[in-house]
């Protein structure tokens, strides 16, 4: 009964460039200098080798310095940025595209179909009910009620299967952290229960709503507990994961049916080790281990009895399984889709039918088998992009399901799992002329001769004449597929006449795991050396030049970007480097990233000591360097990457340049990795670097869009 969720789903931001033209791109004379970071070096030795920070007394942003320092780089990003012209006009563009209804996937429980939704003149999303395909839509819960600046934001976390009890989750700002609920939906009204603030990896309750099961990360490690409804949660029993330390993930989840709870244990971000256990709730246990001595990945779902398991186990495109749950020895497992040319990237189970998605060249496909493994046809889509999010039971004849691309804006359909028949459910209101807009795929050689695949965005009949701005951008990692979808920073980016770059770097699972593991520990430079070939080759075949070549990328992709401009600081003109990881030698002893020591690997190993040490931007940092300017953007709210590594990195950058180009921080008090902000502090930030790109980049950011624009497209929701 937890609800399905994907793991690909990452913060798009947004851009604005409308008709390019010549801008002055130094600051002003009189342009303020930036903040003096005080330099006290502390120095370790790690395998014999003595390592220098320069600015570790920054790792504790609860030092009254550390935030007169914080309080003083804003100013100075706001004296930078806030007088340069067009401010207004870039807000109000970025008010039409960015203030319009959004709404999330539904899914349908007992009669009712539950979703979240965001109203043009609202600044988050609100939860609601709706009673039947034709049935009035209700309020459920408002968190703009939670608080007075819209920074609680509230998440669906599970309904019972009969669609009477729901448990909802409250986050604060961009925290992973969250407070469970749990409201009566027949009353209306919030049970006394709750499960305090925690980072939770699974909450479901059970058929009966007497309880619930769940994992929460303990200072110990995560653990499964099950929570019997009207006692207090400090009583909670523990039922599994005693022994299992910091670095491992534990998640938990109930069949549809409520029969079965399935726990899966992750070993960090690994690909090669998995562990899953069910236990048969109804019989009262025990606990039962489906595979746990297999150096594999196995992500598992359950339909009645069958458990299928998706596993790259032999096999790099990975391949599912159906297990009897009441046979589960190894030797009775069936496999049902084998492993193929085109990679595996989720699957779902609805009407009796598996829906496989899969990724062939980047471009995604959707599969149908039966529990056999037999064909029963594809969804087909109406251009090359991308499906998610796809929701259903095992038992129901419907799905939803969203289709985007670079060029087409988000929609989400119903998909009747009986006849093959796809409707409409919701499309969003986004303002752009696709026809205008042309995408291609385009392959190009990295250093050691690897192809890879780029998906470029541009207006139709460029030029290609080495003058056109172009945002290239990348993640590269945690085995996450960046494939085609609508951000409106690529379309606004386009309409306006530059070009957006998305190659597809090694470190990610567009070419299954094995496209991962050439991405990774000791084979992480070929990622960064992917993403300057993605450079090079724009600027060889005439798109842009150095001076029109702009870089950015969150989380990993902050890495990316921060990695790219130390190594080849001549080939980018600017860089947007958001929640970044950048001392990759202390990254392990912050938050939870002890979780993605088997991605990158830990400077606590000698061996591994020596390839993150060369790649390390804030090691990499060198005086006299003329680095081009970069936006660091991060916030206090961020409890999964720690915005000490911006801090740290920003003071070092700034006091080490050689260039007069700026450096500067976006610092948010409130903000996390995790988004939370409502819709006019992220219109506010965005033109923040906007301002900071155009400005760099030597382009005016002229007024308008395509024509048209300022009357947005309605949207569309059809009721079947």
């Amino acid at each position: 009964m937890s609800l399905p969720t994907r793991l690909v789903s990452r913060l798009i931001a947004f851009a604005l460039l409308s008709a390019f033209a010549p801008a002055v791109v130094a600051a002003p004379a009189t342009a303020p200098k930036p903040p003096v970071a005080r330099v006290e070096v502390v120095r370790d030795t790690l395998h014999g080798v003595v390592i220098e920070d320069p600015y570790r007394w920054l790792e504790d942003k609860n030092a009254p310095e550390t935030r007169a320092w914080i309080d003083a780089e804003n100013a100075y990003t706001d004296a930078l940025l806030g007088p340069l012209p067009g401010h207004e006009r870039v807000h109000a563009r970025l008010e039409q595209l960015m203030k319009i209804d959004s709404q999330g996937v539904p899914f349908e429980r007992g009669g009712r179909y539950f979703f979240s939704r965001r109203l043009a003149s609202q600044d988050i999303p609100v939860l609601y009910l709706r009673q039947g395909l034709e049935g009035k839509d209700e309020v459920l819960v408002d968190p703009q009620t939670l608080s007075a600046d819209h920074t609680v934001t509230v998440s669906f976390v599970d309904v019972t299967n009969d669609g009477k009890l729901m448990a909802y989750g409250t986050r604060q700002g961009g925290e992973d952290e969250v407070t469970v609920a749990f409201k009566d939906l027949d009353t209306r009204q919030d049970l006394a229960d709750h499960l305090p603030r925690a980072r939770y990896l699974g909450v479901s309750i059970t058929a009966d709503r007497r309880g619930v099961y769940y994992s929460r990360q303990t200072p110990q490690g995560s653990r499964v507990y099950y929570h019997a409804m009207g006692t207090d949660p400090a009583q909670d029993r523990m039922l599994f994961g005693e022994g299992y330390g910091l670095d491992k993930i534990i998640g938990v989840g109930l069949s549809d049916d409520g029969r079965w709870l399935r726990i899966t244990v992750n070993y960090g971000s690994a690909t090669d080790r998995t562990e899953v256990y069910v236990m048969d709730v109804a019989a009262g246990g025990p606990i039962v281990p489906i595979v746990n001595d297999v150096p594999a990945y196995f992500s598992g779902r359950i339909a009645g009895d069958t458990m299928y398991l998706k596993t790259n186990w032999d096999a790099s495109n990975y391949r599912i399984f159906a297990v009897d749950l009441r046979h589960p020895a190894r030797d009775q497992w069936k496999e049902i889709v084998p492993a193929g040319d085109a990679v595996i990237d989720d699957f779902s189970l609805s009407g009796g039918k598996l829906f496989v998605q899969c990724l062939k060249d980047v471009v995604s496909t959707v599969r149908i088998v039966d529990p056999a493994g037999k064909p029963l046809g594809t969804i087909a889509f109406p251009t090359l992009g991308s499906a998610g999010a796809m929701t259903g039971q095992w038992d129901k004849p419907e799905a939803f399901y969203t289709f985007a691309s670079f060029h087409v804006p988000l929609t989400i359909y119903r998909y009747d799992t009986a006849t093959g028949k796809q409707t409409v459910w919701w499309r969003a209101p986004v303002p752009i002329k696709s026809d205008q807009m042309e995408v291609k795929q385009v392959w190009y050689a990295s250093k050691d001769g690897t192809k890879i695949p780029m998906f470029l965005v541009c207006r139709k009949g460029l030029k290609l004449d080495g003058s056109n701005p172009t945002l290239l951008t990348g993640y590269g990692g945690f085995s996450v597929s960046e494939t085609p979808g609508f951000s409106a920073r690529a379309a606004l980016w386009v309409e306006s006449g530059g070009v957006y770059a998305l190659p597809n770097l090694r470190g990610g699972g567009e070419f299954g795991e094995a496209w991962h593991k050439a991405g990774m520990l000791d084979k992480k430079q070929n990622v960064f050396d992917d993403f300057v070939a993605a450079g090079e080759w724009l600027i060889a075949n005439k798109y842009t030049r150095a001076d029109r070549l702009c870089i950015s990328g969150g989380s990993n992709g902050g890495l990316l970007v921060g990695a790219a401009f130390t190594q080849r600081p001549d080939l980018f003109r600017a860089v947007v480097c958001s929640v970044p990881l950048l001392d990759m030698l202390r990254y392990q002893n912050f938050l939870v990233a002890r979780f993605w020591v088997p991605e990158y690997g830990s400077a606590e190993d000698a061996d591994q000591f020596k390839f993150i040490r060369a790649y390390s931007p804030y090691q990499n940092v060198k005086p006299g360097t003329p680095y081009p300017a970069v936006l660091f953007v991060s916030g206090d709210s961020d409890t999964r990457v720690d915005p000490l590594h911006a801090r740290k990195m920003c003071a070092r950058v700034q006091a080490s340049t050689g260039s007069d180009r700026p450096v500067l921080l976006q610092y948010d008090t409130k903000a996390g990795h995790s988004g939370g902000k409502p819709i006019p502090k992220q219109i506010d930030d965005l033109t923040q670097e906007l301002m900071f790109l155009s400005w760099q980049l030597g382009v005016t950011l002229a007024p308008g869009g395509p024509a048209g624009a300022k009357a947005a497209l309605p949207a569309e929701s059809r009721r079947q």
